[in-house]
């Protein structure tokens, strides 16, 4: 008997219209997907925030999420959703709660991973609690703030343990800047991480089993920061960044987050891969925007109508009988840990399903860049993000990237 379904997918979004848009168009693009068990057919909608009963029912069977790791009511929302009805999430609020930047360093440092060396320093100010006089006054032990920079050496950064969107990173070059930095952090939290000296810097978004690791300029403008180059790192490097971003990304049960990755000749150390709103806006992906749009539409449609779990439960005891295996060395053991990740995404599987179902569908995206529709989202973003003598220049220079990417589709 045929089992055919109707799906939505919410959209839980804060101030973003370029990608929502692009995403929307691209998924009635997909049109009826008939598989060997039924007719798939998908739908968006952009979900408003307002008060729910614990009991209401819930109409979207999958959310991508782009707000709940800043806003309260949202993410309570998406907990109740997934734990009362079986809602799928883009991204785990549980997790991402639970394991800020503090803890995903330390699981990772646990999986044996390049971390570079992090120290978690107290308040610089005292918190808002009562019993903060008394406490500090008595348990909290002096430190010397210059032999732990020292220690770790120059330069170094200091960020806030749980981080996000780059909020209090500051870049340490001596005793002025520790000292400056620290006062201004006020009530944040901060850890202090060594640096060291780099060829590259990667970052890789990873759409559930997925995965586009990207030569990334910081120092750059936003729309300048992701160069196109292709081929920037060594293939054993290369094959780290993307197996590292896919083992953290299972490890805490994240499907939609960028990794961030200092490397060195063929050693990658992860600096920053807990992002619960990575970028995906077209006015910093530029020439990667397609590939991330198309990649976050197939994974939300396979996993629909493949009937995809979320789950709650972690299994991280599996990762850590492999850290713990005296047996393997270094690549050995992210070799161990990419099998989990590839199972936990089953990403064979889910390849194997979009070459069977969405035949034709690259083509279609393809045509979808290449038209008027994407070119007018463009210009609406470009208008809303940069002042009005800028527009022609911005207009064409993202304009010509999308055109390369088209470009380079078209000879693969």
């Amino acid at each position: 008997m045929a089992d055919n379904a109707s799906h939505l997918i919410g959209l839980l979004l804060g101030a973003e219209e370029d990608w929502p848009q692009a995403f929307e168009a691209l998924l009635r693009r997909v049109g009826p997907v008939k598989t060997a068990t039924g007719t798939h057919e998908f739908e968006a909608e952009r979900l408003t925030i307002e008060p729910f009963d614990l009991t209401d029912p819930v109409r979207v069977e999958l959310v991508i999420d782009r707000l709940a790791y800043w806003y309260y009511h949202p993410r309570e929302w998406l907990k109740k959703a997934a734990l009362m009805n079986g809602t799928y999430l883009l991204n785990s609020p549980f997790t991402f709660q639970s394991m800020e930047k503090h803890s995903a360093y330390c699981a990772m440092l646990r999986l044996g991973l390049k971390i570079p060396k992090t120290v978690l320093v107290p308040y610089k100010n005292p918190v808002d609690n009562v019993r903060w006089a008394y406490t500090s006054a008595k348990y909290n032990k002096t430190f010397d703030l210059d032999a732990i920079a020292e220690d770790l050496g120059y330069p170094l950064y200091m960020k806030p343990f749980d981080g996000g969107g780059w909020r209090g990173v500051s870049r340490i070059n001596n005793k002025v800047d520790l000292h400056h930095a620290y006062d201004q952090s006020g009530e944040m939290l901060m850890h202090l991480q060594a640096t060291i000296d780099y060829d590259k810097f990667a970052r890789a978004l990873s759409i559930g089993a997925e995965t586009m690791v990207m030569d990334f300029r910081p120092d750059e403008p936003m729309h300048n920061r992701y160069a196109v180059s292709h081929g920037f790192l060594s293939q054993s490097a290369g094959h780290q960044a993307v197996a590292i971003s896919r083992i953290v990304n299972a490890f805490f049960g994240w499907e939609f987050n960028s990794c961030e990755m200092l490397v060195r000749g063929d050693s990658v150390h992860p600096i920053d891969y807990a992002n619960a709103c990575p970028d995906v806006a077209v006015t910093s992906l530029h020439y990667y925007f397609p590939w991330a749009i198309s990649a976050l539409v197939k994974w939300s449609v396979f996993s629909l109508a493949t009937g995809r779990r979320t789950s709650v439960d972690l299994q991280t005891d599996k990762y850590f009988a492999i850290a713990d295996d005296p047996e393997l060395d270094y690549d050995a053991k992210l070799e161990a840990y990419l099998a989990l990740a590839d199972a936990h995404f089953d990403t064979v599987r889910y390849h194997e399903w979009c070459a069977e179902n969405l035949p034709d569908f690259d083509a279609r995206v393809r045509d979808w860049f290449s038209g008027t529709e994407f070119s007018d989202i463009l210009r609406e973003t470009v208008v809303a993000t940069y002042p009005a003598d800028e527009h022609e220049k911005f207009q064409a220079h993202f304009q010509g990237l999308i055109n390369l990417w088209l470009a380079d589709q078209a000879e693969q």
